[in-house]
């Protein structure tokens, strides 16, 4: 036996609605991380000498901010994420629940 209240949001098209684009956006940002991850980590395993090449004439090689951009990447998707989820998601949310608990 369902809950009513489970049963009313599951009908609901703001729902629906929710999903699809949470479900977009996360497969959307995933593949974006996957693309940057292993496209560097096959830079690392097929051209090394690309990455080892200095900058400039210190020690520092392309590899080092090549690396670091990655990560910078990583927090800067996450950031995305969670600015759409605390505004759009939060407030489909909301809606969804004041529609369910009428």
């Amino acid at each position: 036996m369902a809950d009513p209240v489970v049963t009313k949001i599951q009908a609901n098209p703001k729902y629906l609605e929710l999903k699809r684009k949470r479900n977009r956006i996360g497969w959307f940002l995933a593949a974006l991380m996957m693309v940057v991850y292993y496209g560097y980590i096959a830079l690392i395993a097929f051209d090394k000498e690309f990455l080892a090449r200095p900058i400039g004439n210190g020690v520092m090689t392309i590899g080092i901010p090549m690396g670091i951009g990655v990560i910078v990447f990583t927090i800067v998707i996450t950031g995305i994420y969670v600015r759409r989820a605390n505004s759009e998601f939060d407030r489909l949310t909301a809606e969804i629940m004041k529609e369910a608990t009428k």
